[in-house]
């Protein structure tokens, strides 16, 4: 099973992928350094890490579908 507090949803607006806010900070809409081309070789199972442009916090994405990232560590907190 996947867990859920390791997941970030994203939205692909043409080639650019988009997080409606920031797991760290809080920023809003915030463009990730990743296209729609970068996302075949993480569904692959390639890692990839990813830097936050608004708070330069790191992710390592071990997975990726079509609405989520799965990163390597919780980024979210368990409700």
């Amino acid at each position: 099973m996947i867990p859920f507090e390791n997941t970030l949803p994203y939205e692909t607006i043409g080639k650019d992928i988009y997080l409606h806010e920031c797991p760290f900070c809080g920023a809003g809409s915030v463009l990730l350094p990743l296209r729609t081309i970068d996302l075949q070789p993480i569904r692959e199972g390639r890692k990839r890490l990813i830097v936050f442009p608004c708070c330069r916090e790191k992710i390592t994405a071990i997975d990726a579908d079509r609405d989520y990232l799965l990163a390597d560590k919780p980024i979210r907190k368990r409700r």
